[in-house]
Parts: C-alpha cells; sequence; structure tokens
C-alpha cells in the first residue's frame, strides 16, 4: 500500500472532524478509539455546540482552562471529571475558535477484551463500554489524556475510520441524556440495534429540601 493511499482514510476522518458537528458525530459511529491496550467500535455519541445557543455544552458561558481544548482545533481529545468519580472522553470537532465536540456515550469492544475486563472487573460484554464513564474505563483513559491528538500514530489515544460506514438507515437519534440545558434536543446519535448503547434518561431536577 502506497503512503497516499494510507494518507486517505487520516484526510478523510480529519476533513470529517473539521467539519459541522452534527455530521462530525453521525460519522464518528462505527470508527474505532484505542487506547491502553483496548480498541472499541463507537455505537453511540452526542453532540455539543459552542457558545452559540448550546446552554448543555460546556463552552456555552466561554473558554475555560477546563473547556480550552473544545475551541481546536479538530481532532484532540477532551476529557473531563464528573460527579466527582467519572471520566469522559469527546472528540474536538469543527472549526478552530468556535468550540464544539462529540461526547462518546458507548462503544463495542472489538480487541483487548481481556484488558477491559480487568478494568471494568465485569465479564458482560456488552456491558464494557456501554455509558461515558465505563468506556473511558475500559480503555484506561483520565485526565491525562486530556488534549491527545487522535489523529497523530504516536498518541496514546487513536481514532480511525471504520473499513465500512454506518449506513444512514441504521442510525437513530434521539435526546441528550441527563442535561438541564436544551434536553429535548435529538444531539444524541445511535446504532439502531446496537446493544451497547447506553440507556436513555432524561434529566430530573434534584427538588430542594423544604
Amino acid at each position: 500500500m502506497g503512503d497516499r493511499a494510507r494518507r486517505a482514510p487520516l484526510s478523510a476522518l480529519r476533513d470529517l472532524l473539521a467539519g459541522p458537528v452534527l455530521p462530525a458525530a453521525r460519522g464518528l459511529l462505527g470508527c474505532e478509539l484505542a487506547a491502553g491496550g483496548v480498541t472499541v467500535r463507537i455505537t453511540e455519541v452526542e453532540a455539543y455546540a459552542g457558545t452559540a445557543g448550546d446552554p448543555a455544552s460546556h463552552a456555552h458561558r466561554g473558554r475555560t482552562p477546563r473547556n480550552a481544548i473544545m475551541f481546536g482545533p479538530a481532532g484532540f481529545l477532551y476529557v473531563y471529571f464528573t460527579y466527582g468519580m467519572h471520566w469522559c472522553a469527546n472528540v474536538v470537532t469543527g472549526v478552530e475558535g468556535e468550540a464544539s465536540a462529540v461526547l462518546l456515550r458507548a462503544g463495542a469492544v472489538v480487541s483487548g477484551t481481556s484488558a477491559a475486563i480487568a478494568r471494568r472487573r465485569s465479564t458482560v460484554e456488552r456491558d464494557l463500554a456501554r455509558g461515558p464513564a465505563r468506556l473511558c474505563q475500559a480503555l484506561g483513559i483520565d485526565g491525562t489524556a486530556y488534549g491527545a491528538n487522535l489523529l497523530a500514530s504516536a498518541s496514546p489515544v487513536r481514532l480511525r475510520l471504520p473499513s465500512t460506514p454506518v449506513p444512514e438507515a441504521q442510525i437513530t437519534a434521539g435526546p441528550r441524556v441527563g442535561v438541564t440545558g436544551a434536553h429535548d434536543r435529538e444531539w444524541r446519535f445511535w446504532i439502531a440495534g446496537d446493544p451497547t448503547v447506553s440507556a436513555y434518561r432524561r434529566h430530573a431536577p434534584r427538588k430542594r429540601a423544604p
């Protein structure tokens, strides 16, 4: 295989991520993410825009030290800690300077199953990367992966296009999970019928004690 053939998938992936967040999110379905000796096939994602009209986005109020990587360039990893116990991974997309990212919500482990089982302490294969926190745990992704270049061959976290894209007819859209702002916006995408897709739960605000 020549250099040009090897570059073609990488160029296509770079072009996908540099585009608008919604097509990028749909295009990430079926892609493979590799880290820590484990590879998962992405089966569920959520799109988040930046400061322009997406109150659920971490970048809604502007740039901070936490979300700075969301402002680009595309193709880098935004990792954040939530609920004091979980890491979540996002792929940065769009034009540099205009924040957007895609949360990786679920995946199917396609290689490195034994390592994923050891990290997750679970032998139920469909649950190994089912949900954003489990996906990070299965891959061994934590805060040290913040800012990783997903398109670089030497990166500790690498992303690649699938050999066969997911057909549009198999992609389903619905509301995002667990967000307070714009919770009915159908910016969550998943592969229909895939057993690793996480269950939908609408955000329920906590009631204050009287």
